[in-house]
């Protein structure tokens, strides 16, 4: 029998087609693990922190402000409880790829009736144009308060961010993820100084981890902690993950891929427990420095950036909240740029080139910024981003639903299938989605 009459392994029969060519075929596999296996662990390192730029985006940072400015530390449990989720979600986004060899795209695709398709196309593609919006307003405010570029010309500028993607996809994939690491220091280092200039009240803090029914009673609070939940767990991240931890080239036996999985879930958690710091800091920061003075409607970025410095007692806070802001701007592109592609490429077998897949994507997202901004100016912005993340919380279904049933089943993950205490989490975290979403539609009609 030749290379080629061999059997399709059991796990490739179980769907309806061939998978056909990976998703970023350009950098797939292209990352060798290394003989010992401290050099297989550190090439593992990476993935997990680009996904985790998508919990702390922009948009991230407009819900944290709303629900620290307003319910001072009471949402730090949702952040909390959003980010178990996160783990576990993206726990089972590198399991499907690392057993499957798709991405949860191309695991749509190829497991699910050929009338979900363009549903699901389409409301990844919504959840990924919100994102970006939220980078457009994010990045042309960070570049208003570093610069006093106007905001109606920094969401222009935002277009050219495809040059830079371009640049550093060139230089080689860990490069991207080191440009990605280093944006995500500057941001660690930039909340930490303004939490120790704020001095919150740490009794306050602990308390507020732990669990409150006035989320379910408080139409307002649902509403922000669905903005948490949306801004954290976040749908194109688990297309994302399914698709650049392929970048790794590991091997084809039962326990090269076991491993595989471990090292890419180690990578996952440690970067999500990273992001939790940083939007419980953003949360932390909006409720010592604003509601704990009074300002309990501070959504808008804008005005977060004015009031903090007086509030603070110190002029380097606004810079600081500044440089941060624009470095989750720039790191959210990145993202959201590979994540539109394998969306594109896993759903439709549809290759264009980045430059073009990133100039619709960002045009999308243009109009609707640009003409918030004109007609609302800041206040605007920051309303639209809440609305994004809200958008995000709701096609979160569309994507977690279809994960979770995938890697619960033996037939498509073979001897990787999700273990039944997993599988359990993971269809409970899929039902408080759906529950939660049906409850805001309620209180939305």
């Amino acid at each position: 029998m030749s290379l080629f009459d061999r059997p399709e392994p059991a796990t490739d029969r179980a769907w309806s087609q061939p998978r056909g060519e990976a998703a970023l075929a350009d950098v797939h596999r292209s990352i060798p693990l290394g003989v010992t296996r401290w050099q297989r662990f550190l090439a593992f390192l990476g993935p997990g922190y680009m996904v985790a730029v998508g919990y702390m985006d922009p948009g991230n940072w407009a819900t944290s402000l709303a629900g620290g400015s307003k319910f001072g530390y009471t949402l730090l449990f949702v952040a909390l409880l959003s980010n178990i989720m996160a783990i576990v979600l993206q726990s089972l986004s590198a399991r499907l790829a690392i057993a499957s060899g798709r991405d949860l795209a191309q695991a749509c695709r190829d497991g699910l009736p050929r009338w979900t398709r363009l549903p699901l196309w389409l409301a990844a593609e919504i959840a990924i144009i919100a994102t970006d919006i939220a980078e457009v307003i994010g990045t042309a405010i960070g570049l208003n308060l570093l610069f006093g570029i106007p905001l109606e010309l920094g969401v222009i500028i935002t277009s050219l961010d495809v040059f830079l993607i371009l640049w550093l996809q060139r230089r080689g994939f860990r490069k991207l993820e080191a440009f990605v690491i280093a944006l995500l220091g500057i941001i660690a280092v930039s909340f930490l100084a303004q939490i120790v200039l704020a001095d919150p009240d740490w009794g306050g803090v602990l308390k507020g981890f732990m669990p409150t029914t006035d989320i379910l009673t408080n139409p307002d609070m649902l509403y922000l902690a669905l903005g948490i939940l949306g801004a954290t767990v976040m749908p194109h991240n688990l297309y994302l993950h399914s698709a650049i931890v392929q970048t790794r080239a590991w091997g084809n036996s039962t326990a090269e891929k076991r491993e595989a999985l471990r090292f890419a879930t180690i990578d996952s958690t440690v970067a999500l427990m990273f992001a939790l710091t940083i939007n419980a800091s953003i949360l932390i920061l909006a409720a010592s420095a604003f509601h704990a003075n009074g300002q309990t409607e501070v959504a808008d970025l804008g005005d977060a950036h004015r009031l903090i410095g007086p509030l603070l007692g110190a002029g380097i806070a606004p810079v600081l909240f500044a440089v941060a802001l624009l470095a989750c701007g720039l790191n959210s592109t990145v993202t959201a740029t590979l994540a539109g592609q394998a969306v594109m490429e896993g759903f439709l077998h549809l290759r264009i080139a980045p430059w073009a897949r990133r100039l619709l994507t960002r045009a999308l997202a243009i109009l609707p910024a640009a003409g918030v901004t004109i007609l609302y100016g800041t206040d605007g912005m920051g309303e639209l981003l809440i609305l994004t993340q809200v958008v995000l919380s709701m096609q979160l279904s569309f994507a977690v639903v279809p994960l979770v049933a995938f890697t619960t089943q033996r037939s498509k993950m073979g001897d990787l299938v999700a273990p039944l205490w997993l599988g359990a989490f993971a269809w409970a975290i899929a039902a408080v989605i759906v529950v939660l979403n049906l409850k805001l539609l309620s209180d939305f009609f």
